[in-house]
């Protein structure tokens, strides 16, 4: 009698956090709107800039302005925009006068490149990393990963890069310095931005394993004689995998808000690449656009993670508490 309550508490849940996404989604997009009205300068005079207008006269500056709209309300032309942006156009660039949306679409497959390659990377080292820290906890091999990971967690990705570049690059003669957004030229860069999820996934791994291992019918198992890598991998594993996906969610944001920085070092032809050099020309309405496919990449995936966890873990669909939330404590 209880579980068909038990169920509809469980799929009511999914409405909810689908509700928590969209409002997340509509205060960041009011955020990134106001960008444009915290911008400084004229947008217009900008704009005729960008066009190759140096010193624009009154009459091109008063049909920019109108062109642009902002003879209009705030809240209306905040509307258009909206619209817009839920339709994927985010309007024209600025600095080149094309549809943001085209130029996205000419960036985003060497972005996706360096964000999958990022990945596989990442989980390449974080797993077994994070299993021999566990099954070595107290010995130097764990002291070593621990300290190895501190250091890649606390050093920037761009100081990553520029040593990269200088040892396996100048020093070496390996790789490339200019890349063309190729997986035959990602393998750098991509190292680069795995540097911290891999430290990060490896430590939350480590210590959720550690948590998961202190079980007392796991100590037993253990003075039985059955080997500690073993129930690591058979029984701590699947509990310490809720909270490395809570994270692993996250990092899936962080990598593409990473990316602006591991591009320009390497010149990959990116999305963030592009995104930088409009910081500096000044496009709002590119930096615009992506801030909001990052903070939905965000929201995306830490639903994904917080639905697939629940999925997983019976205690969160009894209390349901967020992944998010398990991750913190591991952390810590």
């Amino acid at each position: 009698m209880s579980e068909m309550p038990r169920r509809r508490r469980r799929l009511g849940r999914v409405p909810r956090r689908i509700l928590h996404m969209l409002v997340t989604l509509w205060v960041a997009s009011l955020l990134v709107w106001s960008l444009l009205a915290l911008a400084p300068g004229d947008p217009a005079r900008r704009v005729l800039n960008g066009r190759g207008v140096v010193d624009p006269t009154d009459a091109q500056l008063a049909a920019e302005r109108l062109a642009l709209g902002l003879d209009r309300p705030a809240w209306e032309r905040y509307l258009d925009w909206l619209g817009g942006a839920v339709r994927g156009d985010f309007g024209q660039s600025w600095r080149t006068g094309r549809p943001i949306s085209d130029e996205l679409a000419v960036y985003l497959p060497a972005t996706i490149n360096l964000t999958l390659a990022a990945l596989l990377i990442a989980l390449a080292v974080a797993l077994p990393l994070g299993l021999l820290g566990a099954a070595t906890a107290g010995r130097w091999p764990d002291a070593v990963i621990r300290v190895a990971t501190l250091v890649m967690v606390s050093t920037p990705a761009f100081v990553i890069g520029v040593v990269l570049l200088y040892v396996v690059v100048l020093r070496w003669g390996a790789g490339n310095v200019v890349a063309d957004g190729t997986w035959s030229n990602a393998w750098l860069p991509a190292i680069t931005l795995a540097a911290w999820p891999a430290a990060s996934w490896a430590r939350i791994l480590r210590a959720g394993l550690l948590e998961s291992m202190s079980a007392t019918y796991l100590h037993v198992s253990e003075a039985r004689g059955a080997g500690r890598l073993r129930l690591l991998v058979t029984h701590a594993l699947p509990n310490a995998s809720v909270p490395f996906l809570a994270v692993f969610g996250v990092s899936v944001g962080w990598l593409l808000a990473g990316a602006p920085v591991v591009e320009t070092v390497f010149t990959w032809p990116g999305i963030g690449r592009y995104t930088v050099e409009s910081i500096i020309a000044r496009d709002v309405p590119v930096v615009q656009a992506f801030t909001m496919l990052a903070v939905l990449l965000f929201v995306l995936s830490s639903l994904a993670v917080d639905l697939l966890s629940t999925a997983i873990d019976p205690r969160l669909r009894e209390r349901g508490r967020p992944a998010g939330s398990m991750a913190g404590e591991a952390a810590r």
